[in-house]
């Protein structure tokens, strides 16, 4: 009959090379265990290798166990009721204190939430109701936007159609008019000077 202690051992190393080899195979994708052929101090020294040269590529590892080793609590979630390990009595009753004014106001908030009445179920199932009716009417609106829309972008086409094709041809021949009239009148004054210098010769 085995000894029980040597089973306790030999399970204790089981279970830690199952974890490395799960590590180990989240980082490097694959593991190979070794054979189990050997003593039980020949694992634990082969485990405690591996384990160094884990925790001496990967920086994060190596952090962790230091911050583990100087702060185990970290590590470990505590019940509710008892108070943090790292504290003393006078920080946490420091703590306690000094958010001791927030408790009245958030105990009337809550009190408020539970005298708030609860709508009438009639009322929600007629909002609920005309949910159908609400919808088709956005329909509607959008639809009116759209048609606006489209009736103003074809009336600002329609004016600068007039603007363009009816004002703008107007003012151009209204123009060259002008232009013309300016040159027979410069014409005209230039023909009576000429024939006023002929009368004085």
């Amino acid at each position: 009959m085995e000894n029980p202690l040597d089973q306790t051992t030999l399970s204790t190393i089981s279970l830690l090379e199952s974890r490395l080899l799960r590590v180990e195979h989240l980082l490097y994708g694959s593991s190979t265990p070794p054979p189990r052929h050997d003593s039980a101090l020949r694992q634990m020294a082969d485990l405690e290798k591996r384990f160094s040269i884990l925790t001496s590529r990967i920086r994060v590892y190596g952090e962790l166990l230091k911050i583990y080793k100087a702060h185990p609590d970290f590590f470990q979630t505590p019940a509710a009721t008892e108070p943090p390990s790292q504290l003393s009595t006078d920080a946490v009753r420091a703590i306690v204190l000094s958010a001791a004014p927030s408790f009245p106001a958030t105990v009337s908030a809550l009190t408020a939430v539970q005298d708030t009445p609860v709508p009438d179920p009639a009322e929600s199932a007629q909002l609920v109701a005309l949910t159908e009716r609400m919808r088709a009417v956005e329909a509607a609106q959008l639809a009116q936007e759209a048609e606006a829309g489209e009736l103003r972008r074809r009336s600002e086409a329609a004016l600068r159609a007039w603007y363009e094709g009816g004002v703008l041809a107007t003012s151009d021949a209204t123009a060259r008019v002008e232009a013309r009239v300016g040159r027979v009148e410069r014409t005209v004054r230039r023909r009576e000077r000429e024939k006023e210098l002929e009368k004085e010769i």
